[in-house]
């Protein structure tokens, strides 16, 4: 996977993502066996851009390069000359002087695909509004993990058919994992992440009825209801209320599911206190796989 970007779930294939999950796997054990300095990336620079906050994401690839004997630098995107008008085309072609990769947040999945497509060095996406694939990947490790296996395994998302949703669906088509998507009327994925979603489409499906049949759902997977940058959004509250993760939801699933939230969590909104801390989550291991996913990624990558 040398010289390879990452920008969307969909630019891997199903052997990619496992080869990935198998080095999460060992890069996970080896650290729980006190092997916290691992020297894969001995030497190596990661640039991180950020147009958009961060905590998981700039905490966990920054950790992840230490670990690896690298090292990561923050690029503020206010304080770069792209805010006086240089292209993401050039500011690609310089970083790819200074540093082994780049890993950038911002708004427009363009911008990202611009910069990658004029950088010599491996990009990967840390989030736009259209998706948010190490999100999506890290957790689809964490069913795994779970799991032991993807076997007849089904998940339901609730809320807004956002960013973190089209990864997620990205994920399902490649690793055979059926997948509802629960959404109010307006608020479904965008037609254009469903028309390019790999191999078999009908492993996902679109409904806006929150009283879905959840009896043999494995996982439950809500997201805040306004992304960051849609703040102007939050008018549309009221119409997500029916699709909030509580416990009354949770009674109509199995004993056994399982919740996950990919943070930051708004209390209250689209899921409860009550089940964020309840026995079901599994909020808190999936934080922590974003670490060790993501350590696969870049030692894949650089």
């Amino acid at each position: 996977m040398k010289k390879k970007d990452f920008l969307q779930v969909a630019d891997l294939g199903a052997d990619e993502i496992w080869h990935l999950f198998e080095l999460t796997k060992d890069l996970k054990t080896r650290r729980k066996r006190g092997e916290k300095i691992i020297p894969i990336l001995r030497g190596k620079v990661l640039g991180m851009l950020f147009a958009k906050p961060s905590t998981r994401t700039r905490t966990s690839f920054e950790v992840g390069m230490l670990e690896l004997g690298g090292y990561a630098i923050t690029l503020d995107a206010g304080n770069l000359q792209v805010v006086r008008g240089e292209t993401m085309g050039d500011t690609g072609r310089c970083l790819s002087r200074f540093l082994n990769g780049i890993m950038i947040r911002t708004y427009k999945q363009e911008d990202v695909e611009v910069l990658a497509k004029n950088s010599t060095i491996p990009v990967i996406n840390g989030l736009t509004d259209l998706h948010h694939p190490c999100q999506a990947l890290a957790d689809f490790y964490t069913i795994w993990e779970k799991r032991g296996s993807f076997k007849r395994v089904k998940m339901a998302f609730f809320g807004d058919g956002n960013n973190v949703c089209h990864s997620l669906m990205q994920a399902a088509v490649l690793l055979n994992v059926e997948m509802q998507v629960v959404t109010p009327p307006g608020c479904q994925p965008k037609r254009t992440v469903l028309a390019n979603l790999k191999n078999n489409h009908k492993k996902i499906t679109i409904t806006t009825n929150p009283k879905v049949d959840l009896s043999n759902v494995d996982f439950v997977y809500t997201d805040v209801w306004v992304s960051m940058g849609e703040e102007k959004k939050r008018k549309r509250k009221d119409v997500f209320q029916p699709y909030q993760v509580n416990e009354k939801i949770l009674k109509k699933t199995s004993s056994k599911v399982m919740v996950m939230h990919c943070l930051p969590a708004h209390r209250g909104e689209e899921i409860t206190d009550e089940v964020i801390d309840g026995p079901h989550s599994i909020v808190w291991d999936q934080v922590e796989n974003r670490l060790h996913f993501q350590k696969a990624l870049l030692a894949a990558l650089l």
